[in-house]
């Protein structure tokens, strides 16, 4: 079996380490001006704001109640169609949502709604969408069941001849669409455009293009957000990007105009078995790239984030896994290891993976890659179940997620059923802490409002409000 290659650049930690003092300081800094008795905190295992109970929980120590998380994350998120209709049936004002994930069409969480809902958690977004523009410059747009969001300038979209809305690269209507949406769909899918390439004179640093050094602007933005954040009372859970290593949602690059590289979704999965060097020198530089970025990161606004969102990589589908064990073990845990390692050595953050599916089975080899927290928490794939995994794992790994089945229940259920669901695993879940309550995934279209409503109550319930 292939082994990763050495970096020539970069020599573990060394490089970095530099910085280490630098940083530390900057870090106690800035945790010191958000908290002043942080240094000092009582032991007991009973918080009150939402941040304290959220850092409870992280800790695996049990708090007041369940903290709750919806737009924490893009993959805790809500469809923008189902957050206008929360805000009307909580009587809110009446306005345009911001369309915060021109992918998945996520809304954005306002202030009167987080209060509405009890949500725990604030997200920091990077200012550059995946498609290679940023959220700024909101304008109307109207989704494909007549509600008007906002969205950013450079979401530029055409309708071909099926009526389906097609995305472009940059914002740029010039350059080939990169994503679809299906006319009358919610939400945009990858166009692939593999080019023709030639096995021996493949580069792995085509599949490195669309990474590179953070910009003075991202920092800034990260800055101002994370501050903004750090000033709610709920924990801050940053999503920086760059450490999603093989991530299939990423590979087609659909924020570069003409990709090169293996772009493929299927010729991807094949390399992870024909071609591994391929692989092993695309992750080893995506960590090169991301560990130097975090270091700048981390020097800015270390101690003003909490939880840090690692990876989306998907390892399971609903009955089995698109890898085996060994696979992952060779390929992405050197790398997700490096990566946890520094977080935990430069910083106070809590690492986030995200995985759907069938991942039991990894799940050992996520907390030997440093892994604090596990999301979505699928418990209706094969041996996900929720009381033999608590049982099994909780005191390794925080579930995130796993409130609720978002691919029946939930859209589908009644309210009750909703009801009855959220109960049990919250049951399941809370004990000992270790738990952060939201869907198994983002909310999508067409979730009837009063399930997600049901929900809330659920675990209001639960919570003993």
């Amino acid at each position: 079996m292939s082994k990763p290659p050495k970096s020539s650049t970069f020599g573990g930690f060394c490089k970095l380490s530099q910085l280490q003092n630098k940083q530390l300081a900057s870090i106690l800094r800035l945790a010191a001006e958000r908290d002043p008795s942080s240094s000092a905190r009582p032991s007991s295992p009973v918080k009150t704001t939402s941040r304290e109970r959220v850092l409870c929980a992280l800790g695996h120590r049990q708090p007041d109640r369940i903290p709750v998380d919806f737009g924490g994350t893009p993959v805790s998120g809500i469809h923008a169609s189902c957050v206008l209709a929360l805000r009307d049936y909580f009587g809110l004002e009446k306005k345009p949502v911001k369309v915060i994930d021109p992918g998945q069409l996520l809304g954005e969480i306002d202030e009167d709604l987080k209060l509405a809902l009890g949500v725990d958690t604030e997200g920091v977004y990077r200012r550059m969408t995946r498609f290679g523009f940023p959220a700024e410059g909101w304008k109307p747009f109207r989704l494909s069941g007549g509600e008007e969001v906002l969205v950013p300038g450079g979401f530029n979209v055409t309708i071909d001849e099926r009526g389906d809305t097609l995305m472009h690269p940059l914002g740029d209507r010039s350059n080939p669409p990169s994503a679809r949406m299906p006319n009358g769909g919610y939400f945009f899918d990858a166009i692939i455009r593999q080019q023709p390439f030639e096995e021996d004179r493949l580069d792995p640093a085509d599949n490195l293009e669309e990474y590179g050094p953070i910009s003075e602007a991202e920092l800034a933005h990260l800055e101002r957000e994370a501050r903004r954040a750090a000033t709610s009372g709920r924990v801050v859970v940053a999503n920086f990007g760059g450490t999603a290593l093989g991530d299939v949602a990423l590979i087609p690059g659909v924020g570069l105009p003409h990709p090169k590289g293996i772009r493929d979704i299927t010729e991807w999965y094949i390399s992870t078995r024909a071609r591994r060097d391929y692989v092993h020198a695309v992750f080893r530089g995506q960590c090169e790239i991301a560990l130097a970025n975090l270091a700048r990161i981390a020097e800015r606004l270390g101690g003003l984030v909490d939880v840090v969102n690692i990876c989306g990589t998907d390892f399971g589908t609903q009955t089995s896994s698109f890898c085996s064990v060994a696979t992952f073990r060779e390929l992405w845990l050197p790398y997700y290891r490096e990566v946890n390692e520094w977080v935990h050595k430069n910083t106070p953050w809590k690492t986030f993976k995200h995985s759907c599916g069938a991942v039991e089975k990894f799940l050992p080899s996520f907390i030997e890659a440093g892994f604090d927290i596990l999301n979505p928490v699928q418990c209706s794939a094969v041996g996900m179940e929720a009381e033999p995994l608590k049982q099994k794992y909780g005191r390794d790994l925080v579930f995130w997620g796993g409130g609720v089945d978002t691919q029946q229940v939930l859209p589908f259920g009644t309210p009750d059923e909703v009801r009855e669901q959220v109960l049990r695993r919250c049951e399941a879940f809370h004990k000992d802490g270790g738990f952060v309550v939201t869907t198994v995934h983002n909310i999508q279209a067409r979730t009837p409002v009063e399930n997600i409503v049901a929900l809330i109550r659920a675990v209001e319930e639960f919570n003993g409000k």
